[in-house]
């Protein structure tokens, strides 16, 4: 059996310019990086064709089992183009640190992949590195100011701008700079987040224009003065700047599947500490060149499925047409309590027990947001017809079909009966809405998440984060959707319940405004903004020969 990066080199790819005219993308309107990638022209979005119908695609809580999500969106895609549809695929972007640390990469797998796989889960066209220089730039531009005189009173002690990198690295979690006296800067605490987890990556993705970018870079906190006001990115002149470093990052990412869908790939914030879906300007693109365009947010839907619909949906005027919920027995069985090692064995106990965690992302999507909803039931060898009748027949007492995809092994053929499914789905009228209305106070927001997506019971605060709702408040950023930064294994704070817990309370640690990027965020469990490589990283297995092949890449 081929491995994911040998079936992905084994692929004859078409020449971009040939996928850009396919999707109706002129020479003007794209800028090549090489034979296999290319920048389209911001003017696409302001093009008078209708908009294509929205699909997102989502997943139950993750499992150590996979779930498949990112295949059945490229799979669901490919099998949408052989039935006919006009389809692109829109993606968010690898970050390094996965890709070398235990997740892997973000491409894909098996035949339902993006291409060129390699590129686009390394350097690719250098957006991540244009955001962490931007990160930096500001947070170089801080502590110069600070060390110049400090003319806007800076409270060195409640700085809350961080410097990033792209990597998982524990060891700059918490670090203390500036040291050496004299001209060597001003010692003080300080910290590294990742790129992703970037206020700066958040922004990208929800900014429409580039001048939209600059106001919305320019508004960032940095930290407060003597006096307890915010100090901005605008107050220190830094805005300008940034947006120079970002100006091509900007530009939506144009490849291709390994059956020549059109696939922009642009953005990624984490969903688990950021809002997990790939850039505004991506979506309305693909918008204006297909009839469908197929998505996905991050983690299970009750992170990125409801930031992308409480958070991008709500910021950039978009209305999903249908949502895929994607699922394995395999997961739900883990879910029910079957270690990974015994998946193999039908076990319909565990499989029952775990099933209400997917009855429950559903349920979320049919009837808090009012998405017409399918469930993909990623198919495995092991499967028995029993597990399978099961899944279907729990699904259908609401009211939602499930259908099986088998995507990895087939590719776009593998996705013809869910394409169809979701076709139909697209044209039944919706009632889509929100979970919350983004005018109420914080707190009744987080509530409405914990109670109508979660499902627990209530929220707790503790005292920093209760004077911090408070002080957010009194400066006016109590209007903005929230950000929940949660454990991705649970619904709950606590990755060690799984399945659908009841009667849980979600602990609030600390709320913080991302102020350019137009929401709070809210620290619950021990979410942590830099993540750490794991004993044996991915980086281990990954090499290059002396022709510029690599291997070991998943």
């Amino acid at each position: 059996m081929l491995s994911d990066i040998e079936i992905a080199q084994s692929a004859k790819l078409q020449p971009i310019s040939e996928i850009a005219a396919s999707a109706g993308l002129s020479e003007d309107e794209i800028e090549q990086y090489g034979k296999y990638k290319a920048k389209i022209a911001p003017s696409v979005m302001a093009r008078s064709r209708a908009d294509g119908k929205l699909i997102l695609v989502t997943a139950i809580t993750p499992t150590p089992a996979g779930e498949g999500k990112t295949t059945t969106t490229i799979g669901l895609a490919d099998g949408m183009k052989r039935i006919g549809k006009s389809v692109v695929v829109a993606l968010r972007e690898p970050s390094l640190g996965p890709v070398f640390g235990v997740k892997g990469g973000a491409a894909g797998g098996g035949y339902a992949q993006v291409v060129p796989m390699e590129e686009i889960n390394l350097h690719f066209t250098g957006d991540m590195h244009a955001i962490g220089a931007a990160n930096n730039l500001l947070a170089a531009m801080l502590d110069n100011h600070i060390f110049q005189g400090n003319a806007l009173g800076i409270d060195k002690d409640r700085i809350t701008w961080k410097r990033c990198v792209d990597m998982n690295d524990r060891q700059l979690r918490f670090i203390q700079d500036g040291l050496g006296g004299g001209k060597n800067g001003v010692p003080r605490r300080d910290g590294f987040d990742i790129t992703v987890a970037s206020e700066v990556m958040a922004i990208l993705c929800l900014a429409t224009s580039l001048s939209d970018l600059k106001a919305r870079l320019s508004r960032i906190v940095v930290g407060y003065n003597t006096e307890g006001e915010p100090v901005t990115a605008g107050d220190l002149k830094a805005a300008g700047a940034m947006c120079a470093l970002l100006k091509d990052a900007m530009k939506p990412n144009l490849v291709q599947t390994l059956e020549g869908t059109p696939a922009i790939v642009h953005g990624g914030p984490f969903a688990n500490i950021a809002h997990g879906c790939n850039s505004v300007v991506a979506t309305r693109t693909a918008l204006k060149l297909g009839d469908y365009v197929v998505t996905e947010a991050g983690f299970g839907a009750d992170l990125g499925a409801e930031k992308f619909l409480d958070i991008k949906c709500r910021v950039a005027g978009l209305k999903p047409s249908a949502c895929v919920v994607v699922a394995t027995v395999r997961a739900l069985k883990m879910h029910g309590g079957v270690e990974k090692t015994d998946l193999a064995a039908e076990n319909l106990e565990a499989l029952r027990k775990g099933l209400p965690n997917l009855l429950r992302h559903v349920g979320n999507m049919k009837n808090v947001y009012g998405l017409p909803t399918v469930v993909a039931l990623n198919r495995f060898p092991t499967d028995t017809d029993a597990e399978i009748a099961c899944v279907l027949e729990a699904c259908q007492k609401l009211g939602v079909n499930t259908v099986l995809s088998t995507v990895w092994a087939e590719g776009g053929k593998g996705g013809e009966a869910l394409a169809r499914e979701v076709v139909r789905l697209c044209e039944q009228r919706n009632h889509f809405d929100y979970c919350y209305d983004a005018a109420r106070p914080i707190k009744e927001k987080i509530d409405a998440i914990v109670r109508r997506i979660y499902g627990g019971s209530g929220v707790q605060y503790t005292p920093e984060a209760e004077e911090e709702v408070a002080r957010l408040t009194a400066l006016g950023f109590d209007k903005m959707p929230v950000c929940m930064a949660k454990t991705q294994y649970s619904f709950s704070d606590d990755a060690k319940l799984l399945g659908a817990p009841e009667g849980f309370t979600v602990t609030v640690r600390n709320v913080k405004v991302s102020a350019g990027a137009g929401f709070v965020v809210v620290l619950t469990g021990n979410i942590l903004t830099m993540p750490g490589l794991p004993p044996v990283p991915a980086a281990e297995k990954i090499d290059v020969d002396e022709h510029g092949n690599i291997t070991g890449l998943f």
